[in-house]
């Protein structure tokens, strides 16, 4: 398959970016006088901004249901349209109907559901109402180092692939949500390889599974045939981290939650891409990097999402790497004032690029484009009790898998017991 059918094949409409001209020097003076607010306030003023699309005060902007519903961009794939450019997407509101859920509107628009958790604190997941706004984070800062191979970055639950382009061609990035491994399951970080790759494993359950799910009431065969009941879902590719996949699933509103023993999920459409176009010897690059930053269009940008539960490494130490790397790259962060804006960014933890001079939490609405809902009913949709239930029960050590492809682990093996997923 050609590089170019398979961006069709994961729609391949880029997104043009943010085409927002930078900081006059007029605006840039009025956010060194009212920075020193916004960093008394802190989280009380993206509060403010939150209530004020719901209603509780009206922001100085066109309101948002007078704005034209637009097709939505494309989910997965875009352009880089310069070597420097390191932000790529672009923000999006849709309107929820009465049906809606996060995790169908997650899975349309190519997110996980903590990633629309975050953006959009206070409203319910389960029941965002008729003509709720939801902002859909949909614009994302690349992760720091080479654009090459797979990038999965375990603190936004995000994985980036970056297939080789020819010489001269510009940088293409497909990004996708994942889930990753529970507390006490943690996903690995580290350097790591593409060593096998299987098409309708087989998945050979761990011993140490098996009695955890027998403790719990749900006990489990040796084996799991391909098929609708199999963890694994229907691709994997195989790292030479031990016990460590990246595969797809068959719960796949659990992608984009802490819901595995350390695998990496991927929605099934997701993962039949990825692994048509991944081959033996890929890297894969897996990261832990809770605070991003980008440019795009000369603008600095910041990206926050929660530091795991399990990270030793403080929002203090943390930053004051990214400052001193900024600095000495670019000249970035070296002012207070906008070290104290990344310091409210940071703490708000909402998942989406802020810029980071303009110091008006209203812009990240302002320059949201408004789009149609194309969520489209599901009768598979789970439940709330569904979902709980995911999440409380023994997570699946899906590792082991054999099958239509090569053995990614031989039935027999020593190996197969000893899989983490």
């Amino acid at each position: 398959m050609s590089l170019e059918s398979k961006a069709d094949f994961c729609d391949t409409h880029a997104s043009a970016g943010d085409s927002t001209t930078p900081l006059s020097p007029t605006t840039h003076t009025l956010t060194k006088i009212l920075l020193p607010a916004l960093l008394l306030t802190g989280c009380a003023t993206f509060e403010d901004f939150y209530n004020a699309r719901t209603g509780d005060k009206s922001p100085q902007l066109p309101p948002l249901e007078e704005r034209p519903r637009l097709d939505p961009i494309s989910r997965n794939y875009f352009v880089l349209e310069s070597p420097e450019q390191t932000v790529v997407g672009e923000l999006q509101i849709v309107f929820t109907t009465a049906d809606d859920t996060f995790s169908a509107l997650a899975r349309e628009y190519g997110l996980g559901y903590d990633e629309l958790v975050a953006a959009n604190p206070g409203v319910d997941p389960w029941l965002p109402g008729t003509d709720t706004p939801v902002l859909l984070p949909t614009q994302y800062v690349l992760p720091d180092g080479p654009k090459k191979g797979v990038v999965l970055n375990v603190a936004s639950k995000r994985l980036y692939y970056f297939p080789e382009v020819g010489e001269g061609e510009p940088v293409q990035v497909i990004t996708y949500p994942v889930g990753i491994g529970r507390v006490g399951w943690e996903t690995p970080t580290g350097d790591a390889k593409v060593v096998a790759k299987a098409t309708d494993p087989v998945w050979y359950v761990p011993w140490s599974v098996r009695q955890e799910h027998a403790a719990a009431g749900d006990p489990l065969p040796s084996t799991v045939p391909p098929g609708p009941d199999n963890p694994l879902g229907r691709h994997v590719l195989q790292l030479n981290m031990p016990g460590y996949l990246i595969h797809g699933t068959n719960k796949p509103y659990g992608v984009g939650m802490r819901v595995s023993h350390g695998c990496v999920r991927l929605y099934p459409e997701n993962i039949e891409l990825l692994y048509s176009m991944v081959g033996i010897g890929e890297s894969v690059r897996i990261i832990n990097e809770p605070y991003l930053v980008g440019r795009l269009n000369g603008e600095l940008y910041f990206e926050s999402h929660a530091p795991l539960e399990e990270d030793t490494v403080s929002t203090d130490e943390r930053l004051a790497r990214i400052f001193d790397v900024a600095r000495n790259e670019s000249g970035a962060f070296a002012d207070e004032l906008e070290q104290g804006q990344a310091r409210v960014i940071a703490s708000d933890a909402l998942g989406v690029p802020v810029r980071v001079l303009l110091g008006d939490t209203y812009e990240v609405f302002s320059r949201a484009r408004i789009v149609r809902n194309t969520v489209e009913p599901d009768p598979d949709m789970p439940t709330l009790a569904e979902v709980r239930e995911l999440l409380d029960a023994p997570a699946e050590s899906e590792g082991a898998a054999g099958g239509a492809g090569p053995a990614v682990v031989p039935a027999g093996s020593p190996a197969a017991a000893d899989l983490h997923n």
